[in-house]
């Protein structure tokens, strides 16, 4: 029996997951680790952490399944996108890693788009400069901490880290190398043009090779410390979003999804290099190879009900316990008492700034509406409402390209709630199908690994005989008619509102 690992890590923990090659046996294991806020709009997280618990998630998985380590065939990695890890010459860490949701490099960002220009940035790489991609991260180390910058010897992304902890390689692959702006997208390979013209060191950059391809095999010193069998390869892998497509089986045009975790995305496959006029979807390459996709994120959709889980609803964690239920449950549970359009309370998702449509760091969270009338649950509601309104929003975007959409696929957080989901496809108006898979991430990479290894012979033989559609969530036509009234009100807030939120970073930067 031929089993296969995927490792993905996340902003708030890492998952190891082993399968049989046909994913009748899954088991899993998560280990979670801490993130570090030391200034406004700043987010960081220490890569010890992340192979520490990457460590123990795999010992975990192995004693859980009971598994022999020489019976894993390959071994794929996916990851939280965009993060900056800094190495020196002894392969030591120079500074805790900045992360996808650190919003510090405005700044850097604009001198990237004044170097290069707006328009011939998106020809050589395919994205304009955001402050969630890797290249403002960089160029904030060598300006304002040069004797750090002086000493790196490598840059990686999350996953990569946790590769060369596995592997003792310097490698990543096209998906999450896309999200760094150094990647000729259309082209799958670093840009030199923009480097050069950014003064940045190409050495300092690992390989690129596409997501099935074995980049390196455990060495003596990993198998030691997880117990996997030295020698096991090591796949590319893929960025958290081109790994959870592929583990929900978003390989071909027609399919996208929606996904809700700590941010949320909407991901369409595409079998050419397709932009976005108005630049503001990502195109990246997909970790299927050949193709690329389209991608719109926003910073905090699940990130957002968490929030207020834990502002203005700590108490019923206590009351959850009691119960032993989640404490997402009594939430719920609150809100579906609530009328559609939550009585006009209507919720801005902009806690950590935001990426799509609006690129715009200083974007901030707003309640608006908010009456006496109001209760719990009207916030409850209101803050699920106002993530399905911003994930369609890059929806319509989709749309507008005349890109063909014939299913949506809901997943991550969101889907596992069948009332999230139903609000969803109210606001999008169109079936949201749910699918056998719940750990996309994880065993999208386990697939490639597959790939990459000869267990399956090709990626989309795998995920047709593996991924099945469980459920579909049709539209409530009424409430679909009524949320149209109340989107077109929430479409109107930010353009009203970005100059206050401006004026208002401003003011918190000058007083900090």
């Amino acid at each position: 029996m031929s089993f296969l690992l995927g490792l993905d890590l996340g902003t708030s923990g890492i998952k190891a997951l082993i399968m049989d090659e046909k994913a009748e046996k899954i088991v899993t294991a998560t280990v979670e680790y801490p993130l570090q806020t030391p200034k406004v709009n700043w987010a960081e997280q220490r890569p010890n952490d992340w192979w520490n618990g990457t460590v123990e998630a795999i010992k975990q998985v192995i004693s859980k399944s009971s598994v022999d380590p020489k019976e894993i065939k390959g071994i794929g990695l996916s990851g939280q996108m965009h993060g900056l890890v800094t190495l020196d010459k002894e392969h030591k860490i120079l500074r805790p890693a900045i992360l996808w949701c650190d919003q510090r490099t405005e700044k850097q960002c604009q001198y990237i788009t004044d170097t290069i220009g707006a328009e011939r940035l998106i020809d050589l790489v395919s994205n304009p400069a955001l402050t969630g991609f890797t290249a403002g991260k960089l160029i904030w180390v060598r300006e304002n901490e040069p004797e750090i910058y002086e000493k790196i010897y490598k840059i990686l992304l999350p996953k990569d880290y946790i590769r060369f902890c596995l592997t003792g390689e310097f490698a990543t692959e096209v998906s999450d190398a896309s999200g760094m702006l150094f990647l000729d997208v259309k082209n799958r390979k670093w840009s030199d043009e923009l480097l050069d013209e950014l003064d940045i060191d190409k050495d300092i950059l690992p390989e690129c090779f596409e997501s099935s391809y074995v980049s390196g095999k455990v060495n003596a010193k990993a198998s030691s410390e997880t117990g996997l069998a030295e020698g096991t390869p090591v796949v590319g892998g893929g960025g958290d979003q081109a790994s959870q497509a592929v583990g929900t089986g978003i390989i071909r045009e027609g399919v996208i999804s929606s996904t809700v975790g700590t941010s949320g995305v909407v991901f369409a496959a595409s079998d050419e290099h397709h932009l976005d006029p108005g630049h503001t979807l990502h195109t990246f390459c997909h970790a299927v190879k050949g193709k690329w996709h389209l991608m719109g994120v926003m910073l905090s959709a699940g990130g957002s009900l968490r929030w207020l889980r834990d502002t203005l609803f700590k108490d019923l964690k206590a009351e959850a316990a009691k119960k032993g239920v989640d404490p997402y449950i009594l939430m719920e549970e609150k809100a579906a008492k609530i009328p559609v359009g939550s009585e006009g309370l209507i919720f801005l998702p902009y806690l950590t700034g935001e990426r799509a449509p609006y690129a715009d760091p200083n974007a901030r969270g707003v309640f608006f509406g908010l009456s006496l009338r109001h209760t719990d649950g009207d916030f409850i509601r209101s803050v699920l409402e106002g993530v399905a309104f911003g994930l369609r929003d890059s929806l319509e975007v989709i749309r507008s390209q005349n890109i063909k959409i014939e299913e949506i696929r809901g997943s991550g957080g969101g889907a596992k709630s069948p009332f999230w989901l139903q609000i969803q496809a109210d606001i999008n108006n169109a079936p949201m199908t749910t699918i056998n898979v719940t750990d996309g991430g994880a065993l999208g990479v386990a697939l490639l690994a597959g790939e990459g290894t000869g267990v399956y012979s090709s990626l989309e033989d795998a995920c047709d005989a593996i991924i099945k559609v469980k459920s579909s969530t049709e539209p409530n036509k009424e409430n679909a008619e009524k949320y149209d009234e109340y989107y077109a009100v929430y479409r109107s807030l930010y353009p009203a509102l970005k100059d206050r939120f401006l004026d208002l970073s401003k003011i918190v930067e000058k007083h900090a």
